[in-house]
């Protein structure tokens, strides 16, 4: 994350309003039910959001979130860079960089600025014109802005060749799984099918967890967010941890190594099997636990990761304002249970890939924060 603080007094400064041009006035915003889906890009305040038959731009500009943006966590991104034929709503701001700065060097400063100083309203923020015109940009001469900007570029196309490889290490185990089982809804090898809840120990049922964790703990019980459920696995880095006091009121949500996750709020349908780590750990009230007995679950885990199970929960998916699916529908979940012998070959398999996976989110975590630490060198000018 970049603030104001990060910038030093290596490099003049200058408002962005003085060194970019604000093209909003072009922006003409549509109705999702009126927008055409067509052969041109079309943007929002997270970047793309469809496509649309018309454009509005043709040249390279950098896009600025103005509602609806990721605020209050600018890790996520708040800009980014579209060229050629696109379309912009009107929930990010346009901006044309000057001639006293480079395209790329720009968006590098403000894809993870903290913009919450120029931010206002409560509900949804809102960055405007007037506010982001006062965020406060380095300015350095810009043959030493493009070295900043092809430095931070090579820095994040590790990081994109890191996500591309999980990418495909999580569609590998979908594939093995599908061609071993087929799909699990569609059932094409007739195998036999039980309920989620006849699969679960008894003796430890189905249950969300902690409604409030409080602060974070630097000492304490771990508990797994939503958040923390990366690609069938838990990313452990992230783990947060609450008092032993709140863990405890909320003990019949206790995890053992092998139960396994599902969030049921929000992103509802992700998950991950607990590893030895977390023995002990809890959850939040937006995941549920699974402790099965009555099969793999790991097998279990791939089962409900597939696309048509998938199809299922969405279905069975309810809510306006936060989107969840009750426990009494998990309990009734459809889930083919083919021999155990070819569970556990499954497993093993999925297994091996797991441990390529852990290792790929261990070397993404370690690039992000070496792409963070660029970013505050490079604005302090010390890169």
């Amino acid at each position: 994350m970049i603030s104001r603080s990060s910038i030093s007094d290596a490099y003049p400064t200058k408002r962005l309003g003085e060194v970019v041009e604000f093209l909003d006035s072009m922006r003409r915003p549509v109705t999702e039910s009126d927008r055409c889906a067509g052969p041109f890009p079309y943007y929002g305040a997270n970047g793309l959001q469809g496509t649309i038959d018309d454009f509005i731009f043709d040249e390279p500009l950098v896009l600025l979130a103005e509602d609806g943006g990721h605020f209050g966590a600018p890790d996520r991104g708040i800009a980014y860079r579209v060229s050629g034929k696109t379309w912009v709503n009107n929930h990010a701001h346009v901006l044309r960089p000057k001639s006293s700065i480079d395209l790329g060097f720009l968006c590098r400063v403000l894809e993870n600025y903290d913009v919450t100083p120029w931010v206002t309203g409560t509900t949804r923020g809102k960055l405007t014109q007037a506010g982001a015109s006062q965020i406060v940009v380095p300015v350095p001469p810009l043959p030493e802005q493009r070295r900043i900007a092809e430095v931070l570029d090579r820095a994040d196309a590790l990081r994109a060749m890191r996500r591309a490889a999980l990418a495909q290490l999580d569609t590998l185990t979908q594939s093995i799984f599908l061609d071993m089982f087929g799909d699990p809804i569609e059932n094409p090898r007739k195998l036999p099918v039980r309920r989620m809840i006849d699969l679960v120990d008894p003796a430890r049922p189905i249950s969300y967890g902690i409604l409030m964790p409080g602060p974070d703990q630097s000492e304490g019980i771990p508990y797994v967010r939503v958040v923390d459920m990366q690609s069938g696995g838990i990313e452990l880095s992230r783990i947060r941890k609450t008092t032993e006091a709140i863990s405890h009121s909320y003990r019949r949500s206790l995890l053992n190594p092998g139960d396994l996750l599902m969030s049921i709020r929000g992103h509802v349908g992700r998950f991950g099997v607990v590893p030895p780590e977390l023995d002990g750990a809890n959850i939040t009230q937006d995941s549920a636990r699974l402790a099965i007995v009555g099969a793999d679950s790991v097998f279990v885990r791939e089962c409900l990761r597939t696309e048509g199970f998938q199809r299922w929960m969405a279905k069975h998916t309810k809510g306006v304002a936060v989107r969840g699916i009750n426990l009494g529908d998990v309990k009734l979940m459809p889930i083919i249970l083919p021999r155990q012998d070819d569970q556990q070959n499954f497993a093993t398999l999925a297994a091996s890939i797991d441990k390529l996976a852990v290792a790929a989110r261990a070397s993404l975590v370690a690039l992000d924060r070496l792409f963070s630490s660029l970013q505050h060198c490079a604005f302090r000018g010390e890169l």
